[in-house]
């Protein structure tokens, strides 16, 4: 009887440990190992990306204001991805106008009169063509119409082939996969406590269910153990007659 009941134990041991839920932060690690997987994979399949920039300046003439020009500064900033300019630096890019609109983008500053434009390709040598190309379309258009405005847009500097990519390494985007995975791995935490809980709560039910009939049957066999046994019928007599004499 006692070796069942230690067998029995043993059996209900196994299946406690077999039963035992993950824990119930294991979408951190999860989340964490996943984002630095697809941030490394972005990072060496994505083709490197290179960029150039060239700028213009506004330059006023002698009967406008500097503040005119600041001001026609901005203006020409926003035309300069423009269906009309990309026309006129189409031919020098050698890039159809749809494509020319995603490789380009132009930014001002509002404390100087100044025009950046930013060509972007797999290339090196295509990123300063094309920035070059809308620069000097750019010159081109605002020129035309001077002696109207009294402002003149000229080349500052122009774009050179960079050395590097913009592009991140695969590092780098590993690096950044591995933070976004855990920033959302600790936010499914956040947002699913109480499902966390019942969890935790349901397998703590089960092993307590588990625990009641082994626990049930220790008590019986200590106290089929601890049962005394009855005397025969012959040794009960001879004890009285000891305490008769007596």
């Amino acid at each position: 009887m006692a070796d069942t009941a230690e067998q029995k134990k043993s059996d209900h041991r196994r299946r406690r440990v077999r039963l035992l839920p993950p824990p119930t932060w294991w979408p951190l690690p999860t989340a964490a190992l996943l984002g630095l997987a697809a941030g490394g994979a972005y990072g060496v399949l994505k083709a490197p990306e290179y960029a150039a920039t060239s700028y213009v300046v506004a330059v006023p003439d002698d009967t406008t204001e500097p503040a005119t020009a600041l001001g026609f500064a901005q203006a020409y900033g926003r035309i300069a991805t423009s269906s009309s300019t990309l026309a006129y630096a189409q031919p020098r890019a050698g890039l159809d106008a749809r494509r020319l609109r995603t490789q380009v983008r132009a930014e001002t500053s509002p404390e100087s009169p100044m025009i950046a434009i930013t060509g972007t390709s797999r290339s090196a040598a295509e990123a300063a063509d094309i920035a070059n190309a809308v620069a000097d379309a750019l010159s081109l258009s605002s020129n035309q119409a001077a002696k109207n405005t009294g402002v003149q847009l000229l080349l500052f500097s122009q774009a050179v082939a960079p050395a590097e990519p913009v592009s991140p390494s695969a590092p780098v985007a590993g690096a950044v996969g591995l933070c976004a995975g855990g920033l959302l791995g600790g936010l499914w935490l956040l947002a699913r406590p109480g499902r966390g809980r019942r969890q935790e709560e349901q397998p703590r039910q089960e092993q307590r269910r588990q625990e009641q009939p082994a626990r049930q049957e220790e008590v019986v066999v200590e106290e089929f153990t601890a049962t005394p046994t009855l005397p025969a019928q012959g040794e009960h007599a001879e004890a009285k007659e000891k305490e008769s004499v007596r």
